[in-house]
């Protein structure tokens, strides 16, 4: 009789090494950018829309509202500009998705090794690359004109909506993912819920002067603390109550959106 013995060290076991998120992030941020850096006249025509918003809506504010904010005007404005730029950014992250389905390149994506919170966080990631380049060139065209430039504020203010706006990207990738026998849909939804977040955020025009169903809308929307966190971040204060606001908004819009896209995805792979 013949005793077989085996020990714990004669098993091996071949685990998958650890993934890093980062990396994950970065692989899905670069595939996306690809066909952003292939198209330069869509990359240039992205670069100087803001700057068009600037040139028709600056003056007509500053004429209306010099008054109220005197020379300050831009330092109000330019940051708006910025969120706005943001918010068509990420908020359209699910359109690219819609193509995905019809072509099967997301399926294709969801039985790879990458971690599913990377494919949200690196698609809303990727708008905010020509973000960057426009708060660059915004930044630099308005310097001259009365817009006073706080580095450390602008750096932080950057970095709050990059984070809101990955939360605001990842509800987008949720959306589509929800509509997508439906694809016209996405539009629908997408631009009933922009423009009234936009207007009750104060964006363009303040809301001191509104009526008071909309001051307390207001408190409901968590654009409105990115707003005002914005504005005094760009104001070089760095440490304000409002910027604390900002954040919180951030982050719990960032927490939800995750949520509620990783859980969508999971779904629609079942």
């Amino acid at each position: 009789m013949t005793t077989i013995v085996t020990s714990d060290k004669s098993i091996m076991t071949h685990a998958q090494p650890s993934r890093s998120l980062l990396r994950d992030v970065r692989i899905v941020m670069t595939r996306e950018l690809k066909p952003v850096l292939r198209d330069p006249f869509t990359l240039l025509f992205g670069m100087i829309q803001p700057l068009v918003f600037l040139a028709l809506f600056g003056p007509l504010l500053s004429g209306s509202m010099g008054g109220t904010f005197g020379d300050r005007v831009w330092q109000w404005f330019v940051p708006s500009i910025l969120v706005m730029t943001m918010l068509f950014g990420t908020s359209t992250t699910g359109a690219n998705l819609l193509f995905e389905f019809q072509t099967g390149a997301h399926e294709r994506m969801l039985v790879t090794p990458l971690s599913r919170s990377s494919l949200l966080i690196g698609r809303a990631l990727k708008e905010m690359v020509p973000l960057f380049g426009q708060a660059v060139i915004v930044i630099a065209v308005m310097t001259p004109f009365a817009f006073d430039l706080y580095v450390g504020g602008a750096l932080v203010g950057l970095a709050l909506l990059a984070v809101f706006g990955v939360g605001l990207g990842s509800f987008s990738y949720a959306l589509a993912i929800a509509v997508r026998k439906q694809d016209w849909m996405f539009w629908v939804v997408q631009q009933t819920f922009l423009f009234p977040l936009m207007i009750l955020s104060g964006m363009l025009l303040p809301l001191e002067t509104g009526p008071g169903w909309m001051r307390v809308a207001s408190k409901f929307n968590p654009l409105s603390y990115l707003v005002d966190a914005e504005r005094t971040l760009f104001s070089g204060d760095v440490w304000s109550s409002a910027v604390l606001w900002g954040w919180v908004a951030a982050l719990v819009t960032v927490t939800l959106g995750l949520t509620v896209g990783i859980r969508s995805m999971l779904r629609s792979a079942g």
